[in-house]
């Protein structure tokens, strides 16, 4: 019975709370990119500042983005892209800049069709929004958990946002019937995933990548079956927000001249 109201508390949680955004209108992508620059830019120094204020690059043009939005406010509380690859030309970043990081050949872009390969990256939470003792430490800004204050009976304490960013995402990808999503990350960040049950499978060493990462792959269609119980409910219900708004039915978007840099 504990079990079964744990479930119900976290999905009803984030929902009182947030909602997902995946429309890829002009504003939540303006949005994005501020988050974006706000974060790898201005906090991170991972990024140049730059004078709009707003942080690009050129695999904007084939991506979904993805938001979380604070109902109360109704401002944007995190932000995280789904690079797509329908031709040899949309190349993913981790064949871009890291492609000799993948050390599993069986994984390797190349032995999949374009269409059924994407990339998660640029996750990113504002400062505001991670006020809670909970996400101050160290890697809360791109969704890392603290390992250290984990517990079965704490799971309100997980930060929503980024978890909420990462189910999604991976919503979008069941429902565009996408099998190999892959992600370069720190260590940690995909154990924290783990924890939710997020099934992150580690195929290459670390690297130096805008910081200590690697690449993980993982497969959309095992995820609803990996979730812990509660978060298996979240998805459920972002799942069903999503398709509601027609959301699930986007495709990438165009480049935007107007937020470019």
């Amino acid at each position: 019975m504990r079990n079964r109201q744990d479930a119900e508390s976290i999905a009803s949680h984030f929902a009182t709370y947030f909602e997902p955004d995946v429309s890829n209108s002009e504003e939540s992508v303006k949005a994005s990119f501020g988050i974006r620059h706000n974060v790898y830019a201005e906090e991170l120094k991972l990024e140049p500042i730059r004078e709009n204020k707003l942080e690009t690059d050129d695999f904007d043009s084939h991506s979904i983005h993805c938001l979380i939005k604070h109902r109360l406010s109704s401002t944007f509380a995190g932000t995280v892209r789904i690079i797509t690859s329908n031709s040899e030309k949309e190349k993913l970043p981790i064949e871009v800049f890291c492609k000799d990081s993948i050390e599993d050949e069986e994984f390797l872009p190349s032995n999949f069709e374009r269409g059924d390969i994407v990339e998660i990256s640029r996750l990113a939470v504002p400062e505001h929004f991670r006020r809670r003792q909970m996400d101050e430490f160290d890697g809360a800004a791109i969704g890392a958990i603290n390992e250290h204050t984990y517990s079965e009976t704490e799971l309100r304490c997980f930060p929503f946002i980024a978890v909420g960013l990462y189910l999604s995402a991976t919503a979008v990808l069941i429902e565009k019937n996408i099998h190999h999503c892959y992600v370069m990350v720190e260590p940690r960040l995909a154990r924290s995933m783990r924890l939710v049950g997020l099934p992150f499978k580690q195929i290459g060493s670390v690297v130096d990548y805008h910081g200590q990462r690697a690449p993980f792959i993982i497969n959309p269609m095992e995820v609803p079956a990996n979730l812990r119980r509660g978060f298996g409910e979240l998805l459920t219900a972002i799942r069903s927000d999503i398709s509601l708004s027609g959301g699930a039915q986007i495709k990438a978007p165009s480049p935007q001249n107007s937020l470019r840099p």
